[in-house]
């Protein structure tokens, strides 16, 4: 198993930058990409942006391509969201997504980010 635990969210304001972080822990060795969601209420939960496990293959959601940034550490014990330029539309719920080799997915508990002026 993996569990993930994410932090970093709060309150900003337009314009500015926060970095989320996504600590992993247990079976991280098997972990086969990383990811980040969003999720707004009413609305089903979007990938943001994903890293696979060697770091070459990265992905990013038109909305947030060329603002936001996926990064993790080599043994993908973290992976970090780097958002900026922050506008009202990105206030979600933010959440951590990893898959393993043996197919299974887990998911954080979610770290909430607000940006209101």
């Amino acid at each position: 198993q993996v569990h993930l635990e994410e932090s970093g969210g709060g309150l900003v304001q337009p314009g500015e930058s926060l970095r989320l972080s996504c600590a992993a822990s247990g079976e991280i060795k098997r972990i086969e990409a990383l990811a980040w969601y969003r999720e707004a209420p009413g609305r089903k939960r979007e990938m943001v942006a994903a890293i696979s496990d060697s770091s070459t293959g990265q992905f990013y959601a038109d909305s947030v391509n060329s603002r936001f940034t996926i990064s993790k550490n080599n043994d993908n014990s973290a992976v970090y969201l780097q958002m900026n330029s922050l506008r009202p539309a990105d206030t979600d719920s933010y959440y951590c997504h990893c898959a393993t080799r043996a197919h299974r997915n887990y998911w954080g508990q979610g770290t909430r980010v607000t940006v209101s002026p």
